[in-house]
């Protein structure tokens, strides 16, 4: 089923599969902010992680004695959501714990998102976890949507950029194959803004450590005619990624509460590197925020 959120300017749906976001339209151009998930590049719109994001070291991890399987970013994005409320501009989907998820992950939690379209431009989303047992929990979630570039005909991928906001020096997470390897930082400056181009991602994504501090990331062509802003208040680290070798008309602004396990990772979760940790009875939330123009 698909949740249709509108307002003045915008039309935002979201599939109940995965709670993800499907198609972002402005009413007065027409235009379709959102990648539409064409197989032959990338088959997804912005998938949920949760409860991890990025890889597990040979797919796995451990806790307590038991060894547990799990995928890249998770297996929110590959169930079905529950809608628990909905109005004219907002919706909350909903995912517990269940037997199947007990398979791949032995924790009780209550995850919940919730997409508001908060002014006539912005779509704030919203990430809660409840644990609702009494001893700890850990996970990871994050956002992965991918917008379309060019967003008109005629243009290129190399008409756009991305600039980041505040114009700082950001460590730079390197990646060795899917694995991160926070030891060996190394370092982004967008004094100038970010062209886009396909040989940058020939290393996968651009990832930046954040370090919880507010940031904003504008994507748009370079007379800033149409684009997307995304706005940061506390994520961890920002991924921006288009798939290497695919010339995929698409780029990806990726918010993340968390990351990919080490090179040396040694498989317990509860020393996972950028694990949240959530006692018992406690919850956890995080947002983000998209304006489109």
């Amino acid at each position: 089923m698909t949740v249709r959120i509108e307002n003045d300017n915008l039309i935002v749906e979201i599939h109940e599969h995965g709670a993800e976001l499907q198609s972002v339209r402005r009413k007065d151009s027409e235009l379709e902010y959102l990648w539409q998930a064409d197989p032959k590049y990338w088959n997804r719109h912005s998938p949920v992680l949760f409860p991890i994001v990025g890889r597990l070291k040979n797919n796995q991890f451990d806790y307590e004695g038991h060894t547990y399987y799990l995928s890249q970013h998770g297996f929110a994005r590959d169930l079905n959501f529950i809608v628990i409320e909905q109005s004219a501009t907002h919706a909350v989907f909903e995912l517990r714990d269940s037997p199947l998820t007990k398979n791949l992950y032995p924790f009780s939690f209550h995850f919940q998102i919730r997409y508001t379209l908060t002014t006539n431009d912005t779509v704030k989303i919203e990430y809660f976890v409840h644990n609702p047992g009494e001893t700890p929990i850990y996970f990871q979630v994050g956002g992965h949507p991918a917008f379309n570039v060019p967003l008109e005909v005629n243009h290129k991928f190399t008409d756009y950029y991305v600039n980041v906001d505040p114009v700082k020096e950001y460590d730079r997470v390197k990646l060795i194959g899917p694995y991160s390897d926070p030891e060996h930082m190394g370092t982004f400056n967008p004094r100038i803004p970010l062209r886009l181009r396909y040989d940058d991602y020939k290393e996968d994504a651009i990832i930046l450590s954040l370090e919880k501090q507010q940031t904003s990331l504008i994507l748009a062509r370079l007379d800033a005619s149409h684009g997307v802003t995304m706005n940061l208040k506390d994520a961890n680290y920002v991924g921006i990624w288009s798939p290497y070798g695919k010339d995929a008309p698409f780029v990806c602004l990726e918010p993340w509460w968390g990351i990919a396990d080490t090179i040396d990772a040694d498989g317990d979760i509860t020393h996972k590197f950028a694990i949240n940790k959530l006692a018992g009875q406690k919850d956890f939330s995080a947002n983000w925020s998209l304006t489109f123009f």
